[in-house]
């Protein structure tokens, strides 16, 4: 790895570790963490005192993996978003905390982040 892509590496790191020192999700509770990559998001449900996630959806999951949802823009967050939102009514989880990591708010996340306040979870 070249310098200036180790350097980004860590800074990305660092920016991650702002954010989530913060957070902590509990059972009642759960952390919302949102990854994107360059082609997909994920968006799990954890619970940070038991180590366990709870319930989680991506757009290569099998659900969307032949569909117009299997890549990263908006329509498809909108999608995971209604999808996650689901997944916490079916735990009985009404609130979240919402982990953005090292991302920006705006565009994909903002989107799966209103979807997800619409489905009924609360952050």
């Amino acid at each position: 790895m070249n310098n200036q892509a180790k350097k980004n590496s860590q800074l990305r790191g660092k920016r991650a570790l702002r954010v989530r020192k913060h957070l902590r999700g509990t059972s009642a509770k759960p952390r919302l963490c949102v990854v994107k990559s360059n082609c997909h998001i994920q968006a799990q449900l954890i619970d940070d005192e038991a180590g366990h996630t709870l319930g989680g959806t991506a757009t290569f999951a099998k659900e969307f993996r032949n569909t117009e949802f299997n890549k990263k823009n908006k329509a498809s967050a909108r999608k995971l978003g209604e999808h996650i939102a689901e997944i916490a009514k079916s735990k009985n989880i009404k609130e979240v905390v919402f982990d953005r990591g090292p991302f920006k708010y705006h565009g994909v996340l903002a989107e799966l982040a209103n979807a997800a306040r619409e489905g009924g979870l609360q952050f």
